[in-house]
This record gives C-alpha cells, sequence and structure tokens, in this order.
C-alpha cells in the first residue's frame, strides 16, 4: 500500500524519501546505495523500504461497494 509516513520500530520520518528512493531505484542505481545517499542508516528503516510492495495502484482499482 503506501509507506508509513514513520518507520515502526525507530519512529524516524522515512515517507518523504520514498519518491525518491522509488525514482533512483528505477533507473538502475544500487538501492544499498541510495539508501546511504538519503540517510536511511538503521536496520529498520531499510527494511521498510526493501520489504515495500506498492500496491495503490492494484487496490485504486476497486470501488468502494
Amino acid at each position: 500500500m503506501i509507506i508509513p509516513i514513520r518507520c515502526w520500530s525507530c519512529g524516524k520520518p522515512v515517507a518523504h524519501l520514498w519518491k525518491e528512493f522509488k525514482e533512483r531505484t528505477e533507473k538502475g542505481e544500487d538501492k544499498g546505495k541510495v539508501m546511504d545517499d538519503l540517510g536511511l542508516k538503521r536496520y529498520c528503516c531499510r527494511s521498510m523500504f526493501l520489504g515495500h510492495v506498492d500496491l495503490i495502484d492494484i487496490t485504486a482499482r476497486f470501488k468502494k461497494v
């Protein structure tokens, strides 16, 4: 779905970094280097980005009944 605003473990704000992370990795940059550049040093924050599955486009197709 949508990336959480804060890391669930440490509470660091991470949502504002998602768009840049996604754009840079789609261009072919290494995910680890991009996270280092964005300041994501902790394992908990990095795992949120690596484990995130962007399903918003799929769920947006369905109507609420």
